[in-house]
């Protein structure tokens, strides 16, 4: 076994990804596998210091820009000392958001120039990527709803509105349409057990091929 296997979950707020994450960790787990669980923004202490930052506060804190760029030394931080080394030794990796909410966020959501991104992009991945995308897509309404009723901090981007929050939706969908081989749209106004049962075998396919 070489290099492991990358898996990223991407969708807008309240798509159940947390859930997701730990269901198909612990599928992995009783098939014998060591998955490595992470999330972004986030992942290493470095990067959790900025999460701090950018996720809390008032929405205004930090302006788009600001945001990318924050996001990417957290990212740039994460994958050095988490992502690589994990994969490097043939662990499947599993993390909660990567770079496709950076450009869905910030990109369509906050308008951010996506040659800005393209080019921090570049950069802070080099050749990284991840194997498989699996985008939660639900409707709006509903995914706020959910992410609100939850409480807790860490809620700067639930409060920027439903325009926000419809121009990410269709930013993962249209990821997905541009990379049809990388990313798979999954309903997620379901039951959790039919959404990982669809996730799981996604995943099975995928590692099959990958031999991990």
């Amino acid at each position: 076994m070489s290099r492991g296997f990358f898996i990223t979950f991407e969708g807008g707020e309240g798509a159940g990804k947390s859930t997701q994450v730990r269901r198909l960790a612990d599928h992995l787990r009783a098939l014998g596998h060591d998955p490595v669980l992470t999330r972004e923004p986030g992942g290493s202490p470095g990067a959790e210091a900025i999460r701090d930052i950018v996720l809390n506060g008032p929405p205004e804190r930090w302006s788009p820009v600001t945001e990318a760029l924050l996001m990417y030394a957290a990212r740039r931080d994460h994958i050095e000392r988490v992502i690589r080394p994990a994969l490097q030794s043939g662990k499947v990796v599993i993390c909660d958001r990567f770079a496709d909410s950076t450009r869905a966020y910030q990109g369509a959501g906050g308008q951010v120039d996506a040659r800005l991104i393209d080019t921090l992009e570049a950069c802070v991945l080099e050749d990284l990527k991840p194997d498989l995308t699996l985008i939660l897509d639900l409707p709006v309404e509903k995914g706020l709803s959910r992410a609100l009723s939850r409480g807790g901090g860490e809620d700067r981007f639930e409060a920027k509105g439903a325009a926000f929050h419809q121009r990410l939706r269709q930013a993962f969908l249209d990821i997905a349409a541009a990379d049809p081989a990388r990313c798979l749209v999954l309903a997620a106004d379901r039951t959790p057990e039919a959404v990982g049962a669809d996730i799981i075998a996604a995943v099975g396919q995928r590692i099959e091929l990958a031999d991990v």
